[in-house]
């Protein structure tokens, strides 16, 4: 199968520009209908601490595109955010990662205190909303139940939120200066933790990143079956997000059946290779557990039935009055908003945007076997939840259909490492929540020397922040679980 998610070039041979070139093309490719997907930098090898190299990938035509710009200490960067809104976060990361100063940045605030600036947390700038009767209301970094810590100031006038902001940090855990100094044989169940609801979709885009850089191929069937784990991943995740609003809108049915059903393709994920998040797998150019006749009609069987329940409480769901009050109308990111502001994943089909990497890069079992795309055209909780009730049955059907493909596949047997030197790889993979992001350098004997992460959470909270405007403050819970952004995934 072809493999179009992956990216892979000498580092001699990567597209270089001036940086007066480099900005110009950034801004004429997004007028030209191009896709940022990242924007960041690296490091100088001589100053660590310093800008090396400024990146930009983006997708055009079906392909992605990767090119750089050398850095020098002389030229002064001149920000882009006021005219690619979609690249504001990224520039908020490399001010914060290496200082590098961005005079009229509108929004230079941190992402996630790395480093040193952990230490200056408490002195973030929030915004302030002047009048005599706008209030301000505070919550988290610690919440109730087993939720991640993340704080949110809200701007009241009234009940109606005028502005939040999202101020986030307090899961920082390093990993992407880990990951170089990881050996390869343990890097895989450090890349499975980044974000624990997406392992199978981080491990799959590291799987791609190293077989590009040590040459390996994998055959179809394991494609095949990669795409079963990554939909299996999917519907488990969804099913808790439906649960999640169903619970947040009092809709006890939904509640408790959505829970129920998760609980069924988890455990089916456990019996096809003994973890229920999908864990170990895959392994770079391995597959790690057997695919038999038994574990196909488990799927049938197990699918089978989800189908027949989901059907039902689907439609209670969506026929409940209490929940199309709750969730109608409720945290909208209008279409155009949501382009300009960069959203990615199913927040993005949400607000009707055609944004799916599997659909728009078509890349290896994808491309055998096409998806359907999913969107809505409103951009509130309502279609937030119905992009993922939708795509759920979509994907439970490609599975079926995959399924109906195979034969018996054996487990492969353990592959040795052996990355090519003074190379660049570029690996997406289109995770349930959104796009997940690989990228990775070698040096002269093939060791690992960078590797980047990006998780589609830090292109969304934003969106979050933009939804919740001019609602009432009882719908944030509502909202918040609509987008079910990752703090961990944004931390890092």
């Amino acid at each position: 199968m072809s493999i179009t998610n992956v990216l892979l070039a000498n580092k001699s041979d990567l597209e270089t520009l001036s940086y007066d070139a480099f900005r110009t093309r950034i801004k004429s490719d997004t007028v030209a209908g191009n896709r940022l997907v990242s924007f960041f930098a690296t490091p100088s090898p001589s100053a660590p601490d310093q800008v090396g190299e400024l990146h930009c990938v983006s997708i055009k035509s079906g392909r992605l595109c990767h090119f750089r710009s050398i850095w020098s200490s002389g030229v002064k960067y001149q920000q882009l955010t006021s005219e690619v809104h979609a690249i504001h976060c990224f520039e908020r990361e490399v001010h914060e990662q290496f200082g590098l100063e961005m005079p009229g940045h509108p929004w230079l605030k941190p992402i996630r205190f790395e480093g040193k600036a952990l230490k200056r947390m408490n002195d973030y700038p929030f915004y302030k909303l002047e009048g005599k009767e706008v209030h301000e209301v505070g919550v988290g970094p610690i919440h109730a139940g087993v939720i991640e810590p993340g704080h949110f100031r809200f701007m009241c006038f009234g009940e109606t939120v005028e502005h939040l902001e999202i101020h986030l940090g307090y899961q920082h855990r390093g990993v992407e200066a880990m990951l170089p100094k990881t050996s390869l044989r343990k890097i895989s169940p450090l890349i499975e933790s980044i974000a624990g609801d997406t392992a199978v979709g981080y491990a799959l885009g590291f799987c791609r990143a190293m077989e590009a850089l040590c040459g390996l191929t994998v055959a179809d069937e394991v494609e095949s079956i990669r795409g079963i784990a990554s939909e299996l991943e999917r519907i488990a995740m969804h099913l808790v997000g439906l649960g999640g609003l169903a619970t947040d809108v009092a809709f006890l049915p939904g509640s408790s059946t959505y829970g129920r059903i998760r609980t069924a393709i988890i455990n089916l994920s456990m019996r096809l290779c003994g973890s229920r998040f999908g864990r170990s797998w895959f392994r770079p150019g391995e597959l790690r557990f057997p695919f038999l006749q038994s574990h196909r009609d488990d799927i049938r069987k197990t699918l089978g039935q989800v189908q027949k329940d989901i059907s039902i409480i689907n439609k209670l769901f969506q026929e409940s009055k209490t929940v199309q009050h709750r969730l109608k109308t409720t945290g909208a990111v209008p279409a155009k908003l949501a382009e300009e502001i960069g959203l990615v994943g199913m927040a993005a089909r949400a607000s009707h945007l055609n944004r799916d990497l599997r659909t728009e890069l078509k890349s290896g079992v994808y491309a055998k076997f096409p998806i359907d795309l999913i969107t809505e055209p409103d951009g509130d909780c309502w279609s937030r939840g119905m992009v993922r009730l939708r795509e759920i049955d979509v994907s439970i059907e490609w599975i079926l259909k995959v399924c109906e493909s195979l034969g018996d596949v054996e487990a492969g047997s353990r592959v040795d490492y052996s990355p090519r030197p003074n190379s660049r790889v570029v690996s997406v993979e289109e995770g349930w929540r959104g796009e997940v992001f690989h990228y990775l350098e070698t040096g002269d004997m093939g060791q690992l020397t960078r590797y980047k992460v990006q998780d589609p959470s830090i292109r969304n909270w934003f969106g979050l922040a933009q939804a919740v405007k001019s609602n009432a403050i009882y719908d944030f819970p509502i909202c918040n679980k609509s987008f079910d952004l990752s703090y961990c995934g944004n931390d890092l």
